[in-house]
């Protein structure tokens, strides 16, 4: 069936900004065309087209959500996605007001309002997520604030990133799932359990996994990433990750046969993930951090620096100018007449004493030998 010149589509690009521009997620784009979540990320990603009265019903969707506002561009506000909410309510995308149509252009937005917008519309979820990675409170605040500090010192490099969200997600998830936690004094105690029962079993059941298969299920179940983006942003094959993720729900369901509905596991988690009242600190809070931390290290690296240098030149002024053979070791002497144990006087020492005792005279005459 070819393309229908009366229902006309945008290209796939368009179609994910028409949709974010209004504010809605792909479920409720879904919803209201009539199809599951899954088609219309592939609408989307242009990998299908839709056909007949559900191409009908989304291209109407289009046209409602057109706005005559400039296109902003993606270096300057990066397009982010989050799963993991508490509400089903739609988050307010950071993007600006429609402009009147006397008005300028908009003006693009400065490092630190693009930043600050990216953090408010992904921390709040991300802390979420990585308290279910690692049943922690305060290492899912630290990843988070961690993860966003390192983007703001590379703000330059994640500004022009495809997926700033994904960028700073997988900063999160690979300190949140560090080995090196469990040797911090902090973190050598588990925390108290969620209090419902079925938060604590699911927790519990996660907490049991490999950390690659949480993680792994995390992104698919939880944040809705396809298996080729969740492969991507674990560095895995796709077939490695596929098998990761039926092993992680077939332990899962062992433990928890309810869960073993991919559908219920996805509601199962963002609800234990909203039943923590867990808050991510101001992004003025993390961009301070941020500086902070990047001058102490400046100075660390100037301060080794100078050492570095004081000691090189500290070594050439005593270093030798000249080269000196080293000593060689000893030779043993011939001829050498073995030492005599201390006893009596031999008779011709003592014959020699008493001659020498006689000879000699008080006064100031010299001894001089006889001459024979």
């Amino acid at each position: 069936m070819t393309q229908s010149p009366a229902t006309p589509l945008p290209s796939p690009k368009e179609r994910r900004r028409l949709r974010e521009s209004g504010s809605l997620t792909q479920a409720q784009v879904a919803e209201r065309v009539g199809v599951s979540r899954e088609t219309v990320r592939s609408w989307e990603r242009g990998r299908t087209t839709p056909r007949g009265d559900k191409r009908e019903a989304y291209a109407k969707l289009l046209a409602s959500l057109e706005r005559p506002t400039p296109r902003q561009d993606p270096a300057k506000q990066p397009t982010v996605t989050v799963s993991l909410e508490k509400s089903t309510e739609p988050q307010p995308h950071p993007r600006p007001e429609p402009a009147p149509a006397t008005a300028t252009p908009a003006t693009p937005l400065t490092p630190t309002q693009a930043f600050d917008a990216l953090y408010a519309f992904c921390a709040p979820a991300l802390v979420r997520q990585a308290y279910l990675l690692t049943g922690r409170r305060e290492l899912a605040r630290e990843s988070v604030e961690r993860s966003f500090q390192l983007a703001w010192q590379r703000w330059p490099e994640v500004a022009v990133d495809r997926d700033p969200a994904g960028w700073v997600r997988a900063t999160a998830y690979e300190y949140a799932l560090s080995p090196w936690h469990r040797f911090r004094p902090r973190y050598r105690h588990p925390e108290p359990p969620p209090p419902d029962p079925a938060d604590r079993a699911l927790l519990t059941a996660l907490l049991k996994l490999p950390a690659p298969h949480r993680r792994t299920l995390m992104l698919y179940d939880g944040v809705g990433l396809d298996l080729p983006e969740t492969a991507a942003e674990t560095e895995a094959s796709t077939p490695a990750t596929a098998n990761r993720l039926l092993h992680a729900r077939e332990a899962l369901a062992a433990r928890l046969p309810e869960l073993s509905d991919p559908a219920v596991l996805h509601r199962r988690l963002a609800e234990l993930a909203s039943t923590e009242r867990l808050r991510a600190a101001r992004p003025p809070t993390v961009r301070i951090g941020s500086e902070r931390r990047a001058r102490f290290w400046t100075r660390a690296a100037i301060a080794f620096t100078v050492a570095l240098i004081g000691t090189t030149a500290l070594t050439v002024r005593t270093a030798p100018t000249h080269y000196e053979p080293p000593i060689a070791p000893g030779a043993e002497v011939q001829g050498v007449p073995p030492r005599v144990a201390p006893g009596s006087l031999s008779d011709e020492e003592v014959e020699l004493r008493e001659k020498l005792r006689g000879e000699m005279t008080s006064g100031p005459e010299r001894l001089l030998p006889l001459s024979r």
